[in-house]
């Protein structure tokens, strides 16, 4: 990679220009196909493909070279705007509803534990933490500013760990064969800014560049001054995008109503046991009678636990198997 300054025209690669070229029409050709495939999904594929198109292809790709803070705005957009888009855009159930072959495919893979564990949080949370971590705070960005394979590689790892760690969060698309809860997914993505936050600070307080290869800063900074702007764009932009996304999912949870409340398998069978006091409880008790009367009953018995000298209530019968009193019916007789 050379020294000189960032070109300020759009350079084109063949090779990542002909994927988006070929995945953007294969996409728009099924959405085309399908009658009811949402125009915001559309619209968020194309939007993913504009942000790849910036990061890959686009001046600031290229200053990207020589500016650490502009490499940093490529960071970001890799890892977290165009995941997001491109989770939105569901092309995995496109593909699903619009091929019986593919959807075979593709549903036998999803419930391969493979896949459920690369989709898990237990793996994309560290891979994400341990992308932005080893590659901004060890000598990972000199390497990569003198080899441009390295550069090259930097790029698919940062989209890759995005779109894994966005996959199964923002929902929507087919992530896995049970979705993941709400509060599990604000609890990843708090646990997401971390590594950001760690990241941003360290690099606006160190005294020693972390990369020399790149060039002094813009905006009047020298080489520290250009570090520590990209300490800053990582730590306010990272939490900033990722707050956003909260903000997004926060609408998603309320729009679902009572169709996601769960807090998760774990969590969930302890609170059905807690309040039921039963081991037999399974999904979707919520929603039974049943399951009400068997919550009324045990709170009924706590109530008796606690007061020993209450009556114990009567037990509910339904309407249907009421009796009538011996009175009614002498009354009915003498009538």
């Amino acid at each position: 990679m050379n020294s000189d300054q960032g070109s300020l025209m759009w350079t084109l690669a063949p090779v990542p220009l002909a994927a988006v070229v070929l995945a953007s029409t294969g996409y728009f050709v099924l959405a085309m196909r399908s009658t009811q495939w949402s125009v915001v999904r559309v619209a968020s594929w194309f939007g993913a493909m504009a942000a790849l198109a910036i990061a890959l292809f686009s001046p600031l790709a290229m200053y990207a070279h020589q500016r650490f803070w502009a490499h940093m705005l490529v960071h970001l957009i890799l890892i977290m705007v165009a995941p997001s888009m491109l989770v939105w855009a569901q092309p995995l159930r496109l593909v699903h509803d619009r091929s019986t072959r593919a959807g075979v495919v593709l549903d036998r893979a999803r419930s391969s534990l493979v896949f459920r564990a690369v989709v898990s949080p237990r793996f994309t949370a560290p891979l994400y933490a341990a992308v932005i971590v080893l590659t901004h705070l060890t000598g990972f960005q000199e390497a990569m500013f003198h080899h441009t394979w390295i550069h090259n590689a930097e790029l698919v790892l940062y989209l890759a760990s995005g779109y894994l760690l966005m996959l199964p969060l923002l929902g929507g698309e087919l992530a896995g064969t049970r979705e993941m809860s709400y509060p599990t997914r604000f609890a990843v993505m708090a646990m997401c800014m971390m590594p950001d936050t760690i990241v941003g600070i360290t690099l606006m307080m160190s005294y020693s560049p972390v990369a020399p290869g790149y060039g002094a800063g813009e905006l009047g900074t020298d080489l520290i001054g250009g570090q520590a702007l990209a300490g800053a764009i990582m730590w306010f932009g990272g939490d900033g995008l990722m707050m956003v996304l909260m903000v997004i999912v926060a609408g998603q949870w309320v729009r679902s109503g009572g169709r996601s409340r769960g807090f998760g398998p774990w969590l969930e069978g302890v609170r059905q046991r807690t309040l039921l006091d039963r081991d037999d409880v399974g999904e979707g008790f919520d929603d039974e009678q049943d399951a009400l009367d068997a919550y009324n009953a045990r709170l009924a018995e706590l109530a008796r636990q606690a007061n020993p000298t209450r009556p114990k209530p009567a037990a509910h019968r339904p309407t249907d198997q009421l009796t009538k009193s011996p009175s009614i019916d002498r009354l009915n007789v003498e009538g």
